[in-house]
């Protein structure tokens, strides 16, 4: 069984830069792809970012491309979200989430359908 948990949210400010955290726990990291969401108070989740299992390729949505950055330590079993020039539209809980790639699927980063594992959330909040 695979466990997620989050680490890194909290208060900053518009400008600001912030790194989020996730840390997985259980066998064959390196073996899932990763993904970032994200759920805005009031609405639904929405795809923020997502990085191959090997870290060839990443993803991301409109409204963070340029600004964020994903990565992931396959020896430290963790994935990160790099957050600059935030707004204040960038308050929401943001969830990591696990794809298993071991089953040769194509990868489909911003179907959330696809994820077998998800965190707990951690909350960002940016004020303007």
């Amino acid at each position: 069984q695979v466990q997620l948990v989050e680490s890194g949210g909290g208060l900053a400010q518009a400008g600001d830069s912030v790194r989020l955290s996730c840390a997985h726990f259980g066998p064959t990291f390196n073996m899932y792809h990763m993904g970032w969401f994200r759920q805005p108070p009031g609405k639904g989740r929405e795809f923020v970012a997502a990085i191959t299992w090997n870290g060839d390729n990443t993803a991301y949505s409109d409204s963070v491309k340029g600004r964020f950055t994903i990565s992931r330590d396959n020896n430290m079993k963790a994935v990160y979200l790099q957050m600059n020039s935030l707004k204040f539209e960038d308050t929401a809980v943001y969830y990591c989430a696990a794809d298993w790639a071991g089953d040769g699927t194509s990868w489909y980063p911003r179907n959330e359908n696809q994820y077998d594992f998800w965190g707990p959330g951690t909350q960002v909040t940016v004020s303007s």
